[in-house]
């Protein structure tokens, strides 16, 4: 994946500050497949950088707090590669939590999780089944957006083949 980031010059015009491949970005060992990558973060009330600094290497966490931003990409493999004899849950667990620190400590074992986000999702690619509280199942193809508001949910691979999907994060506040 390649990453583009703008910033201004000493004259104040718009340039390219860098053109290369996304700096943080991960192809999980302990799940062929699942490769997760940030291109970019913001933290809250934070002004437009106009050298275009990379964020994303001094981020100490996935979950965005309140007015805070992160745009993720994850291609998940099948949901079948967890069934595999081979695949490792508790490598995978260790591996998600150096990725993904503040969201992988939210994961359930069965991949639901509930985050103080509004998520803006995308799907890039392929084919994936989003699943409420309810055990409720939504096919989502690609082309498909989600605004997932801050409700418990998992993602689930059904089809033969890798999906990937962008989603942007935003920091909110719960109610109550």
């Amino acid at each position: 994946m390649r990453r583009v980031v703008t910033g201004h010059d000493e004259h104040g015009r718009s340039v390219v500050v860098s053109d290369g491949p996304v700096p943080r970005s991960r192809e999980f060992t302990s799940l062929p497949g699942w490769v997760s990558r940030v291109p970019w973060a913001t933290e809250p009330g934070e002004r437009i950088d106009p050298t275009g600094e990379d964020p994303t290497a001094k981020l100490t966490s996935l979950l965005p707090a309140p007015g805070g931003t992160r745009f993720v990409v994850l291609t998940f493999p099948p949901d079948s590669a967890m069934a595999d004899p081979a695949f490792d849950p508790v490598a995978f667990d260790l591996e998600q939590r150096a990725d993904s620190p503040g969201i992988a400590d939210l994961m359930e074992p069965d991949g639901m999780h509930t985050t103080p986000t509004v998520d803006y999702g995308i799907v890039l690619r392929g084919e994936i089944v989003l699943e409420l509280d309810d055990g409720r199942r939504t096919r989502l193809s690609a082309g498909d957006v989600v605004i997932q508001n801050g409700t418990r949910h998992g993602w689930r691979n059904l089809s033969g083949q890798p999906v990937t999907m962008a989603f942007v994060l935003v920091g909110a506040e719960r109610e109550g």
